[in-house]
């Protein structure tokens, strides 16, 4: 399995709705557009909620995968 990289990362895996995407807006805020941020998130909510409302913000979503350890990592380009 391809390993996923981005320019920062962010690590949300023991934070809870609606602090996950608190979190991941204040990651995006910080970068530059076309700058990638690699998440790391655990359950169905975030798993869920993150892309969707990224990609309503004007995010994209580069890939999304399940690792073994029950983590969901997912690539946004910062729109």
């Amino acid at each position: 399995m391809q390993e996923l990289n981005g320019d920062r990362s962010l690590d949300i895996t023991t934070d809870t709705c609606p602090m996950t995407f608190v979190r991941t807006r204040l990651a995006l805020d910080r970068m530059k557009s076309g700058e990638t941020l690699l998440i790391r998130m655990r359950g169905e909510e975030p798993t869920r909620n993150v892309p969707r409302t990224a990609t309503e913000q004007g995010h994209t979503v580069l890939a999304q995968r399940d690792t073994a350890d029950g983590i969901t990592e997912l690539l946004l380009r910062k729109g």
